[in-house]
C-alpha cells in the first residue's frame, strides 16, 4: 500500500509517516495544497490522507479537484473537533471518509484499511472478527451463525469497533461516527447503547467489547 500524506505540520507528517512505515505501508509526504495535489495523481497511490487547512489550495479544494479529473483515489480527510460543516464539505467534495484531530495512529490505519475494503471490488466486504460477522452493504450481523437484529445506532457502533477491531476506538470517535455531528445528546447515551450492543453480541464465545475507562472502548477476540 502506498499512500500519500498532506498535512502543513512537519511533525505531524512525520509521526504518521513513520507509524506507516513500520506497518509495511510507503508513504511520501507534502506540507502544501499544490504538492499534495501533484502527489495524489501518481499512478501508484493507494489512499490520501489530506489535512482540511492547507497553505496554497484547501484539502476541499485539492478532493474536488482530484474528482473532476475522474480520479477516484480513496481520500482520508483530517479535520478539526467539532468541524463539522467542514467535514459535510469535506464529504461533499468527495472525501471517503474523515478523522478527528487529535487521533490515534492505529485507528488512521485501521481507517484507511477499511476505506480500501469498501472500494475494493475485489475484496471481501464482510468484516469479520472471531464470530461475529457483518456486513455494510446489506446492513446484516451474525454472531456465532445466528442474525441478529441491531438498532441503526448499534449497528454504526459495531461497525466502527469492528473497523478499528484490536485497536481503541475512543469515545468521541463514536460519538461522531455513530450521532454524526447531532448536538442534543444526553451525556449518558453512549454508554446506554454500548450496553444494548453488549447484550446483542453477548452469544459470542470468542469476541468482547472491553472498556478502557476515560479512553474508550475496544473489540478484542478472548481467549478460549
Amino acid at each position: 500500500m502506498h499512500v500519500v500524506v498532506v498535512d502543513d505540520e512537519h511533525r505531524m507528517v512525520e509521526l504518521i509517516a513513520s507509524y506507516l512505515e513500520d506497518q509495511r505501508v510507503s508513504t511520501v509526504g507534502c506540507f502544501d495544497g499544490p504538492s499534495g495535489l501533484a502527489a495524489a495523481r501518481g499512478l501508484d497511490v493507494d489512499a490520501v490522507v489530506l489535512d482540511l487547512m492547507l497553505p496554497g489550495l484547501s484539502g476541499i479544494e485539492v478532493c474536488k479537484q482530484l474528482r473532476r479529473e475522474g480520479n477516484d483515489v480513496p481520500i482520508l480527510m483530517l479535520t478539526a473537533r467539532g468541524a463539522v460543516p467542514e467535514r459535510v464539505a469535506g464529504l461533499e467534495a468527495g472525501a471517503d471518509d474523515y478523522l478527528v484531530k487529535p487521533f490515534a495512529l492505529e485507528e488512521l490505519h485501521a481507517r484507511l484499511r477499511a476505506i480500501r475494503r469498501r472500494l475494493d471490488p475485489g475484496a471481501d466486504h464482510r468484516l469479520v472478527v472471531g464470530d461475529i460477522t457483518l456486513d455494510p452493504l446489506e446492513q446484516r450481523v451474525w454472531v456465532a451463525d445466528t442474525e441478529v437484529t441491531l438498532s441503526r445506532r448499534e449497528f454504526a457502533m459495531l461497525t466502527s469497533l469492528m473497523e478499528s477491531r484490536g485497536h481503541v476506538v475512543s469515545r468521541a470517535r463514536l460519538f461522531d461516527d455513530v450521532w454524526d455531528g447531532e448536538v442534543d445528546i444526553n451525556s449518558n447515551a453512549l454508554d446506554v447503547h454500548m450496553s444494548r450492543l453488549r447484550n446483542q453480541l453477548a452469544a459470542s464465545d470468542l469476541v468482547t467489547i472491553r472498556t478502557l475507562r476515560g479512553v474508550g472502548y475496544r473489540l478484542e477476540k478472548t481467549k478460549r
